[in-house]
């Protein structure tokens, strides 16, 4: 196996000039400011084994700790098709998760909790490719098109499993997985909180 380079990720804190950038996931009114929130740009191994930078916003409180989970990731070679801002996807949280896309900020409320802000809309949860690893309570699966890899015995490319390298890697910084809840299986997500 050839030699990768080392892993390196370089920590932003954000301020105003960001505010463009962000138009689609942060707004005034939103549960943090952005100066609480820092982009981590770092490399990954994409679905065709190539290395591709990918972009991250988190709480700023835990950004060094993510990246260090994210270095982890990159040393096993763990797949992670895409990792972009979920601006790219207008900040439309569906769009993003049904292409499989690696997020963690935007300010949005509890799927089904109006009024209730999310752990994503603090900076402090990360979908992992959600696509292959759907949010399944009973009927529902999120993403719709991530209907395929609900059956968790049939292993995926980029599938997060218990006890595997993205499962330690978070639980070591102190992170909590949504496959280990019990009333829903949120295979894709890890936040500070545990919820």
């Amino acid at each position: 196996m050839p030699q990768s380079p080392d892993f390196a990720a370089q920590i932003v804190r954000l301020d105003a000039s960001f505010a463009d950038r962000l138009s689609q996931s942060w707004r005034p009114g939103c549960p943090v400011e952005l100066t609480d929130l820092a982009l981590i740009t770092m490399p990954h191994w994409n679905y065709d084994g190539d290395i591709q930078e990918g972009e991250l916003v988190v709480s700023a409180a835990h950004a060094e700790d993510v990246a260090a989970a994210f270095g982890r990731l990159y040393d096993a070679r763990f797949p992670i098709q895409r990792m972009e801002i979920v601006d790219v996807y207008g900040g439309d949280d569906n769009a993003s998760m049904a292409a499989n896309n690696t997020s963690a900020f935007n300010c949005r409320e509890v799927a089904w909790r109006p009024g209730v802000w999310s752990n994503h809309a603090l900076g402090q949860a990360i979908d992992i490719n959600p696509l292959v690893n759907p949010y399944v309570k009973g009927d529902t699966i999120l993403p719709p098109e991530g209907a395929a890899f609900a059956d968790r015995s049939v292993e995926a490319t980029g599938g997060i499993y218990p006890d595997d390298i993205v499962v330690r890697a978070f639980v070591d910084i102190g992170w909590g997985w949504g496959g280990d809840w019990s009333s829903a299986k949120d295979w894709q997500h890890f936040s500070a909180s545990g919820n």
